[in-house]
């Protein structure tokens, strides 16, 4: 790891991935429990934050995804762009990038339906890593072969399509632009081409045709490593600020066009996309000036060694039950908190075990990497 901006991975870019990966792996299910517990005002609506919104509208929780994506976009400079400085050809690039994304969609199938033999009706084959491994390719790839001005052009023209696609389109027998979930025309798509079951039986907030404007999430994400790495006019200061200022502008963009298209994760909007990506730029400004700029490191190794193991922590649970494994440890402790308490504290052991097998995994330096 190094703080360098200009050759190597950014430390505050692992330290934010693991914060994002930290609610995942049991920062949701503590909150939840302490707001059980409490009842505390501050809790209950810490709570309500890290669960999604039903359909339209945004919470804390809604950005867990895009966030990742966006990260995995801020790498690709510094990873892809790294081979292209070497003179690497584009074919062996791009094959690799495929490779990459593939690989993420099948581990997203085996974590929807374990390795078992089904009937193809019976398995779900769209998913979180199965998005991100299409999207971060697709993003990749314009990266690799299109100029930076028609980056842009690609990130603008896909945001705009998709929205009038979903304008002017539906479900057969719905109205033009009906945006319910059963009359828009992006699910319609999904239960029409996919195979396998979809998670909501008429819906799939993974499926297919709404992965196209989560290629902009990556892309966005790729413009802001872009800029941390290739831009030698502006201080590290004034880059984190530059980026706080791009998210401000972003939130305010996606709110706007949330009046007249939702702002909605199950369809993946455009204005979802450009309102968690604002949210997504400013805390990378926040975790950049922070840990790159000032230098403050010491706090965020906790969540750089989750960060530095994402992938194998996520799979983890489908192999190995944490919960088991915490009870056994440390159920005596719950016990002395008591029957109310005694949720917050397994939940808290179970993310203290994660953690620990993550700090082992980084002592032998054993990473998983896709």
């Amino acid at each position: 790891m190094s703080n360098q901006t200009t050759s190597q991975r950014l430390y505050s870019l692992d330290a934010l991935r693991g914060f994002d990966m930290f609610w995942i792996m049991g920062g949701e299910d503590f909150i939840h429990e302490l707001a059980h517990a409490t009842h505390h005002p501050a809790a209950v609506w810490m709570a309500a934050q890290l669960s999604h919104v039903a359909w339209n509208g945004f919470r804390f929780y809604d950005l867990i995804f895009p966030l990742f994506l966006f990260i995995s976009g801020v790498s690709t400079p510094y990873s892809v762009g790294r081979e292209i400085d070497k003179g690497v050809e584009n074919r062996k690039i791009v094959l690799r990038i495929i490779k990459r994304g593939l690989i993420l969609v099948l581990l997203g199938v085996i974590y929807n339906n374990g390795l078992q033999i089904t009937e193809l009706s019976q398995i779900r084959f769209p998913s979180v890593l199965g998005r991100i491994g299409l999207a971060y390719m697709f993003a990749c790839m314009i990266y690799v072969y299109a100029s930076q001005r028609f980056q842009y052009v690609w990130f603008v023209g896909i945001l705009i399509s998709y929205w009038l696609i979903m304008k002017f389109g539906a479900a057969p027998g719905f109205v033009a632009g009906d945006l319910t979930i059963q009359g828009n025309f992006a699910s319609w798509v999904d239960r029409t081409v996919l195979p396998g079951r979809l998670h909501l039986v008429i819906h799939d907030p993974e499926g297919l045709f709404s992965t196209l404007p989560a290629i902009c999430t990556g892309l966005l994400g790729i413009f802001a490593g872009n800029f941390l790495k290739n831009n030698a006019t502006k201080t590290p200061t004034q880059k984190a600020a530059t980026l706080a200022i791009g998210g401000l502008l972003c939130l305010i963009v996606g709110g706007m066009w949330g009046l007249i298209f939702p702002i909605n994760k199950n369809l993946w909007t455009s204005s979802f996309m450009l309102y968690a990506g604002g949210c997504s730029l400013i805390l990378l400004a926040i975790f950049y000036f922070i840990i790159d700029v000032l230098k403050y490191q010491r706090w965020a190794f906790f969540f750089t060694i989750i960060g530095l193991n994402s992938i194998l922590i996520y799979m983890s649970v489908k192999v190995i039950d944490w919960n088991y494994a915490s009870e056994g440890l440390f159920q005596w402790l719950g016990q002395l908190f008591g029957e109310n308490y005694y949720g917050v504290v397994i939940t808290l052991a179970v993310i203290g075990v994660k953690w620990a097998f993550l700090r082992a995994m980084f002592h032998y330096k054993i990473f998983l990497r896709v």
